[in-house]
């Protein structure tokens, strides 16, 4: 490469055709190979070669398209750059290629193509001289005076960039330290011109000229910044403009902002965030941290990726209601009237509303309860919690908990991360804009547990008083008082609960409705609003309170009222076809009267509903009957207590309470006992105590038949109906007992008698819970008379008076009173003991 005349690129070179850009001396470009002639030039020529001439390739540019691309050579440019191959990198995707990053050296001219295959290679005449760029090249006259004009162009045109830029401050020192003789080149590669263009600075082998050529293009790259100056000015508020300079070379991709004159300031949108931050009212800790990001923020460029992370938190910031809050409705009278009229019954959840209102009353400071309603869905838990919301006049918002696994939906993401974003309690309180919300948090019970993870503990900070004056988000991390909102919590079950969320809220249970309640809360709440949804009157559709009462009992059995609500949108649906067929039926002419009355009569064979129908349409139980099918649900509890070994139990389950038969059955065998209907282990442990407590007490009941063991040489069978539902829990043990002494003492049960109690060896009955939901299940099943545990007594406060009238409570302390109270005449004994108090 070098000789005494100077420095030189060899006289023959391979040739790369290119067709997306043109490559100047002095300039770097990525150019993307997928071409055959170029592939195999990269992989015989750069990959292979061990020298540094190998990495010495000759660019032609190629103006024809690659996508037409033919086996034949195209036409080649006269005049190409030789450059040096710095970098090559192969792919295979979308399809295999190479990206070669080339630096330019020098012009020259294709003399003679020597071969095409498998890459051309040319023998070339160098254009230009190199050692004036390393030895320095003095010009004068014309020349030296273009010359200085196109360096005074270029430093006008990087004195109009932000000099904040790291590479705009490194271009102007190139300015200084390269040759004149190389700016043409070097400049005509940065800014926005076309390919044509830069082929005619290309074709310039005489200096004067390509300053001549080079010139005009940078005076109109001036002119643009000018202008787009000048609209900025114009228009101050809008976004601040970035300019790209180009798209290749020696910055490939680089961006460069516009600079902003002092003037301008009050009007760049930096100026409005720090006024919206100083008149935010943060706290003292928090403004420190957005004042600290704010000064960062006017530093830094908008190219930089971390400029829009920093200006959406302090937009974070600034939306957050650290100050705004709603005054709170203290009127008692009106909160009660307004309570009443949104829900029937809940007197427990009213009355704990109304002492939170009466405190707030006598001391305006206190902080916002932690309330959390457990019941069975259906029961309003979330619908008590928007009227509350209502009554106390603040805004609500719902945050969703089911399913949620990971500690981040709480407590947000750190900023470290890519897409980061607040927890659903700051996005929430940014939603309503004040900080003293009621916040429900649905479904807690149903949270889940990750790797990325436990929500459940994430909220022991939200909902700890103690705590939650000081919550920090990891997205905002300040603290962030929540002293104020009112938190209510849902839930089925307290089950699933962790014990240390549960001790940090106030749990109030809410149980299923009785029948006449649920009578009530349809004519007061479900049927209007049925009515209203499907556009009737009640002038058309009339539901008298008997039909009620049959869809509840025959239709639906649950705790609370979403099934009966959807029967009474049924009923609205079938009234609607019948209202919307007899309008029409009315309008249309019929060609005689008669022919009329006779479809009527015919229609009405039909249906319990005339169609025209005559208004208000009433729905009897023949009309029930027609819209909603036969009845689901049959009282079948006398029918299953025909036979000895049959007995009811009162269960708990999330949905409200349950009864449940036990079955049993005896054969010949070796004194085995079965168990059947997907028991747990509590169940069956329970079963095996039953057994033993009368093998023990045989001869004091009169079960021997004649023998020592009434198990000998008898197999038991106990069943446990609903065999596809699992089963678990103590309080089966005294129904399972009264079963097994009715199979083995051949009496029968009474039919109207339901249970419930633990019993220990001793035939002591001990107590256990869910006793309002059992005794309301009870209650729905027309029976008459449940045993309870003695120690349950103080439970029956909170049953409804007229449920209470209804039923005929038994409280026993032990298996004699349950057997007693269980069968028709009491149960005999041979012996009775003198009861013995329990010590435990």
């Amino acid at each position: 490469m070098s000789s005494n005349s100077g420095i030189q690129i060899p006289s023959r070179l391979p040739l790369l055709c290119t067709h997306d850009g043109v490559l100047l001396p002095g300039s770097t470009m990525r150019i993307s190979v997928d071409t055959a002639r170029n592939m195999q030039l990269v992989k015989s020529r750069l990959l292979k070669g061990t020298s540094l001439k190998s990495t010495i390739i000759g660019v032609i540019p190629n103006t024809r398209d690659p996508e037409h691309d033919s086996d034949g050579l195209p036409s080649l440019h006269s005049v190409g750059t030789a450059g040096l191959a710095v970098q090559v990198v192969g792919s295979n995707w979308p399809k295999p290629h190479f990206t070669l990053l080339i630096t330019g050296l020098c012009r020259f001219r294709v003399t003679q193509l020597l071969r095409e295959r498998p890459f051309p290679v040319a023998e070339v005449e160098q254009l230009d001289k190199l050692e004036h760029y390393t030895e320095g090249y003095q010009a004068d006259g014309e020349l030296g005076e273009l010359s200085q004009r196109f360096y005074q162009a270029a430093v006008q045109l990087v004195g109009m960039l932000d000099m904040s830029v790291p590479v705009v401050a490194k271009l102007r020192r190139l300015l200084d330290s390269l040759p004149r003789e190389t700016l043409p080149d070097v400049l005509a590669s940065m800014i926005r011109t076309s390919n044509k263009e830069k082929l005619q600075v290309l074709d310039a082998v005489d200096l004067e000229e390509r300053f001549k050529k080079a010139l005009p293009l940078l005076t109109r790259q001036i002119e643009g910044l000018k202008l787009l100056q000048k609209t900025r000015k114009l228009r101050p508020d809008d976004d601040k403009r970035v300019l790209a300079i180009r798209k290749g070379g020696v910055f490939p991709g680089r961006q460069f902002s516009l600079d902003e004159e002092a003037e301008d300031e009050e009007g760049d949108d930096t100026a409005m965030l720090e006024k919206k931050v100083k008149a935010a009212a943060m706290p003292e800790a928090a403004l420190r941290v957005c004042l600290k990001e704010l000064k960062r923020l006017k530093k830094m460029p908008q190219s930089m990726p971390e400029y829009a992370l920093t200006r959406n938190y302090l937009e974070m910031m600034v939306e957050l209601p650290w100050s705004k809050s709603t005054t709170d409705c203290l009127d008692i009278r009106a909160a009660r009237v307004l309570l009443d009229n949104d829900h029937y019954a809940m007197e427990k959840l009213k009355r704990r509303v109304l002492e939170y209102l009466a405190v707030r009353q006598l001391k305006s400071t206190l902080k916002g309860p932690i309330l959390c309603f457990v019941g069975p869905p259906g029961v309003g838990k979330t619908s008590v919690g928007r009227s509350i919301a209502r009554t106390l006049g603040r805004e609500f918002h719902r945050i969703a908990l089911g399913g949620v696994c990971d500690q981040s939906d709480i407590r947000g993401h750190r900023r470290t991360y890519v897409g980061s974003m607040p927890g659903r309690i700051i996005n929430g309180l940014k939603t309503v804009g004040v900080n003293n919300p009621v916040f429900l948090l649905d479904e807690v019970d149903k949270l889940g547990k990750s790797l990325q993870g436990d929500p459940a503990a994430a909220l022991l900070e939200v909902l700890d008083p103690e705590q939650n004056h000081s919550f920090t988000d990891h997205y905002l991390n300040v603290p962030f008082d929540l002293s104020q909102v009112l938190f209510i919590a849902t839930a089925n079950s307290t089950a699933t609960i962790p014990p240390a969320l549960l001790d940090r809220m106030e749990v109030l249970q809410v149980p299923g409705y009785t029948q006449e309640e649920k009578v009530e809360i349809a004519h007061r709440h479900l049927i209007p609003h049925q009515l209203e949804q499907h556009g009737l009157t009640p002038q058309q559709l009339q539901i008298p309170q008997d039909t009620t009462k049959d869809i509840i009992s025959k239709y639906t059995r649950e705790a609370g009222v979403r099934s009966l609500e959807r029967k009474i949108g049924a009923i609205c649906r079938a009234v609607a076809v019948k209202v919307t067929e007899g309008h029409k039926i009315s309008r249309a002419e019929s060609p005689t009267e008669q022919h009329a009355e006779q479809n009527t009569e015919n229609k009405e064979e039909d249906s319990g509903i005339a169609s025209p129908p005559e208004m208000p349409i009433v729905i009897d139980h023949i009309a029930l009957k027609d819209i909603l099918g036969p009845p689901i649900f049959e009282m079948e509890v006398s029918e299953r207590l025909t036979l000895p070994g049959v007995a009811i139990g009162l269960a708990w389950t999330p949905l409200g309470g349950e009864i449940m038969f036990v079955e049993a059955s005896r054969m010949e065998g070796e004194g085995q006992l079965t168990l059947t209907g997907q028991l747990g282990d509590v169940m069956k442990e329970s079963a095996h105590l039953a057994i033993s407590w009368l093998r023990s007490n045989a001869k004091t009941y009169l079960l021997t038949n004649g023998g020592a063991d009434p198990l000998e040489g008898t197999d038991i069978h106990l069943h446990f109906p609903a065999g596809a539902v699992t089963k678990d829990g103590p309080s089966a043990g005294v129904t399972i007992v009264t079963c097994l002494a009715s199979l083995l003492s051949g009496r029968l049960v009474r039919s109207d008698v339901a249970m419930t109690g633990e019993i220990t060896l001793r035939g002591l009955v001990l107590p256990v819970g869910g006793i309002k939901d059992k005794v309301l299940a009870a209650h729905r099943a027309n029976l008459k008379r449940v045993i309870i545990p003695k120690r349950n007594e103080k439970d029956l406060e909170e049953i409804p008076a007229h449920v209470r009238a209804d039923l005929d409570f038994v409280f026993a302390s032990t298996l004699d009173e349950v057997l007693n109270a269980a069968f028709d005449g009491g149960f005999p004994m041979a012996v009775r003991h003198p009861q013995v108090a329990s010590k435990l």
